[in-house]
């Protein structure tokens, strides 16, 4: 197994210079893992746990990807669900005539016109309040304008696919959590010391561990479409895997020929997002290596994931950068170094 050298510095200085208290990277092809190892301890106390393969994260918006994403793959698949159908058609509460054009492509690109974020918790709980909610927040911009991250636009996107599959996320999410492994919305109490702790949370008034750092998700019950997804590196990484095989052949998520619609930047003016996915670009998070085609996604309390068909590689890293607090913001300077780092590993092996 190569040592990856310059990629263990990169993430040996994060922990020095408190970038993050944990962190654990997988680096593999689809033939399998190459490199997995995990450092520092859950907390920055120094008889705090130390981090270890099987410890999990709260990962955010990953959650976008790998589960909501996944899910819409597969109504596609299935032509339960239309890309171009309104959005309107399938979240009873989203009325009005400037919502009409917004379709489920739009939701899936970030290019709705719906605002970036929403303090909704603070208001409401529950999926009808938050369907209603969403429904009444004024749009900034014509649909396709442009791709503004939308939390609000995913969350909207859960509602309605859970509106089309008949089920929640969490139940349409199932079957494929159980091909992947260790990796859930509202993880059981009894995976507590397993699991790295985020923010010291001034709202709920409490240390967060083993429930959803984010606070819309929190006010959705723990399963929402934008965050809510608990899981370790090993399960990313199989996930990461069976995105690959997608591109070979039809799997679970559906054919080669969807998962590169999926995986296929947007044409949206000025927009890096494809489907669900972000894509590559030299300021990316990915850093300046990977293929013009590799696709990816982070997570805001420290998590990513970037595959890269074409050179056959995927990058997992998961830290806990939020703990313990979410003004800490070294890891965005250091994690496109990260990648960088395992490209220049692999190419000296």
């Amino acid at each position: 197994m190569p040592h990856f050298p310059a990629a263990r510095r990169v993430i040996v200085s994060g922990l020095d210079g408190h970038a993050y208290p944990a962190a654990v990277i997988e680096v593999g092809r689809l033939s399998g893992p190459l490199w997995c190892e995990s450092f520092g301890r859950l907390t920055y106390a120094p008889d705090a746990p130390a981090c270890g393969p099987g410890t999990i994260f709260d990962l955010a918006s990953l959650t976008k990807v790998i589960a909501t994403t996944s899910i819409a793959m597969r109504l596609v698949a299935g032509k339960t669900i239309a890309l171009d159908a309104p959005a309107a058609q399938f979240a009873p509460a989203f009325t009005g005539d400037e919502r009409k054009a917004i379709s489920i492509r739009h939701l899936l690109t970030h290019s709705s016109g719906l605002p970036a974020h929403a303090r909704l918790w603070e208001t409401v709980s529950g999926r009808d309040a938050f369907e209603r909610a969403i429904a009444q927040l004024p749009l900034e911009r014509p649909p396709g304008a442009q791709s503004v991250y939308s939390d609000p636009g995913f969350m909207l996107l859960g509602l309605a696919l859970e509106h089309v599959g008949r089920a929640t996320l969490d139940d349409m999410f199932q079957p494929l959590a159980a091909e992947l492994g260790e990796i859930w919305y509202r993880p059981a109490a009894a995976l507590i010391d397993r699991i790295a702790p985020t923010e010291q949370d001034p709202w709920r008034g409490r240390l967060l561990r083993g429930e959803v750092h984010d606070e819309n998700a929190a006010a959705l019950g723990g399963v929402a479409a934008h965050a809510g997804l608990f899981g370790t590196a090993a399960a990313v990484g199989t996930f990461a895997r069976l995105v690959l095989r997608t591109f070979n052949e039809s799997t679970v998520l559906g054919s080669p020929e969807l998962v590169r619609q999926f995986a296929t930047r947007s044409q949206v003016p000025n927009s890096s997002r494809a489907l669900g996915w972000d894509t590559m670009l030299p300021t990316s998070s990915c850093g300046t290596r990977l293929s013009p085609t590799a696709i990816g996604h982070t997570g805001f309390t420290g998590t990513s994931l970037w595959i890269d068909s074409e050179r056959d590689v995927y990058v997992v890293f998961l830290t806990n950068r939020v703990h313990p607090t979410r003004d800490n913001n070294a890891l965005a300077a250091l994690r496109p170094n990260v990648h960088d780092a395992v490209i220049e590993d692999l190419e000296t092996e």
